[in-house]
């Protein structure tokens, strides 16, 4: 059983950055492999970034690559999302979630869930 907690979004303008933060509570979080997804009001649920259990492997979605950076420090048991050239469309709820490996980007694969930390990017 894993217990997740997503922070660290905000308000910004276009072009700043923020930092998402997914904190794990539980055992052998060492094992699981996370992702982040997004969805904005009327849409469906996106598939952002996913990173595996030792953090040798990452994979993004197309519109994020570059701009943001998935990593975690399984010593702290967090997963983090650097966001970097926000722009407008980016504004979403972000959540992330854990399963067992391989990770994927399909969300129904996904067992375990952050509450979600929203995002607003302004023009």
């Amino acid at each position: 059983q894993v217990q997740l907690v997503d922070s660290g979004g905000g308000l910004v303008q276009a072009g700043g950055s923020l930092r998402l933060s997914c904190a794990a509570s539980g055992r052998s979080f060492g094992s699981y492999d996370v992702a982040w997804f997004r969805q904005a009001p009327g849409k469906e649920r996106e598939f952002i970034a996913a990173i595996n259990r030792s953090g040798g492997g990452t994979t993004y979605t197309d519109s994020v690559k570059g701009r943001f950076t998935v990593s975690r420090d399984n010593a702290k048991n967090t997963v983090y999302l650097q966001m970097s050239n926000l722009k407008p469309e980016d504004t979403a709820v972000y959540y992330c979630a854990a399963k067992i490996a391989p990770y994927s980007g399909n969300s129904y694969d996904y067992n375990y869930w952050g509450q979600g930390t929203q995002v607003t990017v302004s023009s």
